[in-house]
């Protein structure tokens, strides 16, 4: 990232984190600026890829519903890329991140139920390439600036 951010810039960001359906009407009133330079700075931070994209952000209802689970994987040499292709394929994997220590690789999973998680963590204890894995299920959230705020 070459594009320098100046504090209306990181303010323009944290609303957009915030909701980033929000109309450049409403941004622009919050920012005290005109709504073309708004337009014009979202432009320029999706350009220079400080914005990479939008996302759905899932309401607490929908996250109370779903059991979560953090899974660290150990894969073996040369497999890794076939590994995440597999877990690329599966709805349930949220997020993937390569990780220093004891593991290759971590992933945040989401399931519908308990039994849903353990076919899951069956499933990917069988893959081709999977040595280890490790799993925490997560019981509650304590800290996620994430979050919408209220």
């Amino acid at each position: 990232m070459n594009t320098p951010l100046d504090d209306t810039d990181r303010q323009l960001l944290s609303l957009l984190q915030a909701n980033a359906r929000e109309g450049t009407a409403a941004l622009a009133r919050k920012l005290g600026l005109a709504r073309t330079t708004v337009v014009a700075r979202i432009a320029r931070l999706e350009r220079s890829g400080v914005v990479a994209g939008y996302g759905v952000r899932l309401g607490a209802g929908m996250d109370q519903a779903t059991v979560r689970a953090w899974c660290s994987l150990s894969v073996l040499p040369r497999t890794a890329p076939a590994v995440l292709r597999m877990l690329a394929g599966m709805a349930e994997v949220e997020e993937v991140s390569a990780v220093s220590g004891h593991f290759d690789y971590l992933a945040f999973l989401r399931c519908s139920s308990h039994e849903q998680l353990d076919s899951l963590l069956d499933r990917i204890g069988q893959m081709d390439g999977v040595h280890k894995t490790q799993t925490s299920i997560v019981l509650s959230r304590k800290i996620d600036r994430r979050s919408v705020l209220g």
